[in-house]
């Protein structure tokens, strides 16, 4: 190709032009990249000059003049200025975005003005790689580096929601699961157009950042390339600032101004992917460890032969219900009233405390943490548990064969194979416990009814085998809105009594609008699931009867304020003194409320200490 071509080739705009059309390159930039030596540079435009000049004698206009300027129709040939005012803003723009998306934390609690007044240093990085890379390769970079600031900031996305329910961070490695639990909550909870909104607007939200922050760093990089000299000397400055600030520590209330957080905050993630890809080795070392493996059948919990044993989960039953101030007024009259109705009725009780594996939700993992002595942390031990021979607290008493053992989940509406690892001859799911009436969100039936239907189904029965039962109490599930509250055991019939409950009832879109509702319902909700149990055993409990009931964890975040804490209280009661006696050492507190000080188990330590304790 001859120079004389070369020359017709470089773009006929100004510099406004060319940055009002997305950051392109102007004339200046193409001429520095095409040709690489003054002589040629010198050549081209006499070339050019030659050509222009026989144009004019011919008394023709080029075709470059006569067609439209590049842009959207024209318009930056007929308003420069404005081209100029929307190349500067759109430059500007794309700075401040890449600016804060760097800045933005990954955590609500931590949003605030201070943090969005720091200089990271993945900024100055980035300048230095863009500023160092040729043409091609600075292109390239721009857009691959785009689109992983675009999938950095949706991974901050979802810790924020996850932080907001489970107080943790998103797992890259077992988390993808819960995604298809929270669409279920959303229909369950919201209905079907709820669910499909939210989701749509999810999947808007992803497209919509991945597509901003790669035009954006695109952008800085063809600004930066065109402004090469400013943008040199800009980047020392901010470097010199950088270093100079990280060594004094600088810090403006309380913040430090020269942050690398970006850069920790990945390393952390990579070590967690890390730590979880070899989780299942640990988990599988630790299930191996069992000190009633080897025991014979008859020598397993002699102490409770012929006792009906109950294991009774209230859902998010957790600490602050008890602790909380604007709660504990409330809860700790319900308490004390389900003292009197148990004490009218024979029993007494012990409380004490337990720490909870997960926080907000996963409940099944708290379940098999209490009831395998493992600590199942995470889907994927849940998993590894459910499909290996690791015995459980349910399973050790069916292994004796002096109980019929069964399961009351009435929050389960689907196929539950993992209830047979669990040692249960029969489960009563939600289609199962002979209830008509309505949903309340997402909980299918309420806790008084589950109740009755286990009375009915198998305690009611005469002539039976002792039972063991494991029973989910879901009333207390998330969202609390609407719930039920205490009727006549008597009208309780088949549950259609709960429709006009439901009706009176509160709106959960409402109640969600405020973080003071949502507690009041939830304490609500918990004060509704311990009358229903209290009052059970008043009615239905004998001196054959023991009742292990306990949280299985904390409620969301909203609910507890930001608390850390991970306790949730656990309580035996029973009529027979010889069952309590056993559980003396444990040093729990008299009550169905346990003292402050009363002591505080991993969850995963209550199987062998159960087991123990009523071994003789």
């Amino acid at each position: 190709m001859s120079l004389f071509t070369r020359s017709r080739q470089l773009p006929d705009t100004t510099e406004a032009e060319a940055e009002a059309d997305g950051g392109g390159a102007t004339g200046e930039e193409v001429t520095e990249e095409v040709l690489e030596a003054p002589e040629a540079a010198e050549t081209t435009q006499a070339a050019a000059t030659i050509e222009t000049a026989g144009t004019a004698e011919a008394g023709e206009t080029s075709e470059a003049a006569d067609s439209p300027r590049p842009g959207w129709f024209g318009w930056r040939r007929r308003y420069p200025r404005t081209a100029r005012g929307v190349s500067v803003g759109a430059s500007v723009l794309a700075g401040v975005l890449v600016l804060l998306v760097l800045l933005f934390p990954n955590r609500l609690d931590h949003m605030n003005l201070r943090s969005f007044f720091r200089l990271p240093v993945e900024a100055i990085v980035l300048a230095v790689v863009l500023l160092v890379l040729p043409p091609k390769a600075r292109r390239i970079v721009a857009v691959l580096f785009g689109v992983f600031l675009g999938l950095f900031t949706v991974l901050k996305f979802m810790d924020m929601g996850f932080y907001q329910t489970l107080a943790r961070p998103f797992d890259l490695v077992f988390d993808w699961i819960m995604l298809g639990n929270a669409t279920d909550w959303l229909r369950e909870s919201f209905g079907r157009t709820g669910e499909i909104l939210a989701v749509t607007g999810v999947i808007v939200l992803f497209i919509a950042v991945l597509a901003l922050c790669t035009w954006a760093v695109v952008r800085l990089a063809n600004v930066m390339s065109r402004h090469r000299q400013t943008a040199v000397g800009t980047t020392l400055v901010l470097g010199t600032v950088w270093v100079t600030c990280f060594t004094v520590g600088v810090q403006f209330g309380g913040v430090s101004f020269a942050t690398k957080g970006n850069t920790e905050f990945l390393a952390n993630r990579v070590q967690h992917v890390r730590n979880g890809l070899g989780d299942a080795k640990v988990f599988e070392k630790q299930s191996a460890v069992d000190a009633f493996a080897a025991t014979p059948p008859d020598q397993l919990l002699t102490g409770l032969h012929g006792k009906d044993v109950m294991f009774t989960f209230i859902e998010s039953y957790g600490r602050v219900a008890i602790d909380d101030p604007a709660m504990a007024p409330e809860i700790d009259a319900t308490l004390k009233k389900g003292d009197a109705t148990l004490k009218s009725a024979g029993f007494a009780s012990r409380s004490g405390w337990l720490k909870s594996p997960v926080t907000g939700a996963g409940s099944w993992m708290a379940h098999s943490t209490f009831l395998s002595g493992l600590w199942v942390k995470n889907q994927q031990r849940y998993l590894n548990l459910t499909s290996s021979k690791r015995a459980t607290l349910t399973s050790y008493f069916q292994k004796t064969g002096d109980w019929r053992t069964v399961g009351i989940v009435p929050g389960v509406r689907k196929s539950w194979p993992e209830g047979k690892y669990f040692g249960l001859d029969h489960i009563y799911d939600s289609t199962h416990l002979g209830y008509k009436g309505p949903y309340f969100s997402w909980t299918p039936v309420p806790d008084q009814f589950s109740l009755e239907a286990f009375q009915k189904l198998e305690h009611g029965k005469k002539n039976r085998d002792p039972i063991m039962a494991e029973i989910i109490l879901a009333s207390s599930h998330n969202p609390w809105s609407p719930i039920a509250h205490t009727i006549d055991w008597n009208d309780l019939g088949d549950g259609s009594v709960f429709e006009q409950i439901k009706k009176e009832g509160t709106n959960p879109t409402e109640v969600w609008k405020s973080q003071e509702r949502v507690r009041t319902e939830y304490r609500k909700a918990i004060q509704y699931s311990v009358d229903s149990l209290t009052q059970w055993m008043q009615r239905y409990g004998d001196e054959n009867t023991v009742l292990v009931f306990l949280g299985d964890h904390q409620p969301v975040p909203t609910v507890t304020k930001g608390s850390t804490s991970t306790d949730v209280p656990i309580t035996i009661v029973a009529k027979d003194p010889k069952v309590l006696d056993r559980v003396d050492g444990w040093n729990w507190t008299d009550g169905l409320k346990p003292a402050d000080n009363a002591p505080e188990w991993g969850m995963d330590k209550f199987r062998d200490r159960f087991m123990t304790a009523f071994a003789k």
